[in-house]
């Protein structure tokens, strides 16, 4: 049994910039990484608690910011947003994983990491 393949434009990216779907799609399309860093950033941006503290680059004072200490996340908001990239990428995420990501950064390699394991296993 085959599972059907994701929208190009899932639902979960309604709300989000064109720039950021179009990266989503570009992942699709080609597995590109870069892309699913775009996302991901977009989607810490996204469920971040305090809005103004997250740039909306790729620099290293994003990528250092620590999720709970720096953007205010806590494990609702954290678990909001395991499971919408759980949702998003079709990986499963456990907690035990979660809980060893402390940065944006950590986070991205993370989910680059999960997507790459699922590559590899399909």
């Amino acid at each position: 049994m085959s599972s059907t393949p994701a929208p190009l434009d899932p639902p979960q990216l309604a709300r989000f910039p064109a720039d950021v779907r179009a990266a989503y799609r570009c992942y699709r399309a080609t597995g590109d990484a870069a892309a699913v860093q775009v996302v991901v950033l977009s989607a810490v941006r996204e469920h971040c608690p305090r809005q103004p503290t997250l740039g909306s680059d790729d620099s290293a004072a994003t990528i250092n910011l620590h999720l709970v200490d720096d953007l205010g996340y806590d494990s609702l908001a954290i678990a909001e947003l395991v499971f919408f990239l759980e949702d998003l990428f079709e990986v499963s995420i456990c907690t035990q994983e979660i809980q060893a990501i402390g940065t944006v950064g950590e986070l991205r390699g993370f989910v680059a990491q999960k997507l790459a394991e699922k590559s590899a296993a399909a």
